[in-house]
């Protein structure tokens, strides 16, 4: 498979990262939202090795990652006895 910086790398739709367009058409474009994003380390280690640093998430996959991290953490206890 070859890596299309344009789409996510978890789910293959078209990432809209605007840092790509802008290499691409060489036209200015606003700040990505990416920018304002959190991306927690969980959801970054679900990118394939030869994708990291290669190609954005999408906005679904990071929402979507992010609402399962804080499902995981409302359902998994800081002080539970060993």
């Amino acid at each position: 498979m070859t890596l299309n910086p344009a789409h996510c790398p978890l789910c293959g739709q078209a990432n809209r990262c605007a840092m790509e367009i802008e290499r691409v058409t060489g036209q200015k474009q606003n700040a990505c939202w990416c920018t304002g994003a959190s991306f927690s380390a969980e959801l970054l280690a679900r990118v394939p090795a030869a994708s990291q640093h290669q190609a954005c998430i999408c906005a679904e996959c990071a929402a979507s990652g992010a609402e399962s991290d804080a499902l995981s953490s409302e359902t998994t206890p800081t002080n539970a006895p060993n």
